[in-house]
């Protein structure tokens, strides 16, 4: 019986002094990491207080429109209560009918213009309609297109100043310039060298918008051609009610395409 004890004893002694023969647990794997790409809240996600401005001449000023709704300008307005990141919007219209590229650089100097344009987060402006009317009253009976281009270039210039003036006061607005349109098709159906004095001008426009990087051209003049769908106002110069809805809807559209998130540097979406 002594024995047999002894026997069992050293049994679980040498079971103890062997290794563990239990398995071993599986190695620890290191749980993959998820990758979340970067996410940045955009600016218009908390809405903000939004300063508009219109500068530059009747067109803009909204002269025939009879429903007294400030033309194209009052009704881009209006649409841009319900676009993403505006809180409030203040609008101010600067513009007045008949000023051309030269007053607009006058009244650029003016303290409380400047104060304006200090705040503005966009800025809606037409303007070389005057200029070229002006051409028109000067060589009324003796009408030629030299006159128009030898025109062209000084406008180019001042344009190229209204802009650097802006910027002068206000480097992150965005600029959203129309281009003109020729008010003669409603006498003239057929295709004439003031359809090509209007294109040239446009581009000259245009090339300006593109130069600044944080403007927007918009074309106009296909709104404009003959007046089948009765868009001019009795002076058959100026748009009516209907040919500024119709301006509006193509700033809006313009501007999508322009990309306004980015001009806007976040601030605004539609």
């Amino acid at each position: 019986m002594r024995r047999i004890f002894i026997v069992i004893i050293f049994s679980f002694v040498l079971t103890g002094c062997q290794e563990k023969s239990i398995s071993q647990p599986n190695p620890f794997f290191e749980r993959e990491e998820i990758a979340f790409e970067e996410y940045m809240v955009p600016d218009y996600f908390i809405p903000e207080n939004i300063n508009v401005i219109g500068l530059g001449d009747s067109l803009t000023q909204g002269v025939g429109d009879e429903l007294k709704r400030d033309g194209y300008f009052g009704r881009v307005a209006l649409a841009m209560n319900y676009w993403k990141g505006v809180k409030e919007l203040r609008s101010e219209n600067l513009a007045k009918r008949g000023r051309r590229s030269d007053q607009l650089i006058k009244q650029l100097e003016e303290p409380e213009i400047q104060a304006s344009v200090k705040k503005a987060d966009v800025i809606y402006m037409t303007i070389g309609g005057n200029d070229m009317m002006k051409i028109v009253k000067e060589h009324l009976f003796d009408l030629k297109t030299k006159p128009f281009y030898v025109e062209l270039g000084k406008f180019e210039n001042r344009l190229d100043e209204i802009f650097k003036m802006i910027r002068g006061l206000n480097g992150d607005a965005m600029i959203v310039v129309a281009g003109l349109y020729n008010p003669l098709s409603i006498v003239i159906a057929e295709a004439n060298e003031f359809d090509t004095i209007i294109e040239d001008w446009n581009e000259a426009i245009e090339i300006q918008a593109i130069m600044d990087g944080k403007a927007c051209f918009v074309p106009v003049s296909d709104l404009f051609v003959s007046n089948e769908n009765m868009v001019y106002h009795t002076d058959f110069f100026h748009p009516n009610a209907k040919g500024y809805e119709n301006m509006a809807n193509r700033f809006i559209e313009k501007i999508d395409s322009c990309g306004l998130s980015e001009m806007s540097d976040g601030k605004l979406d539609m």
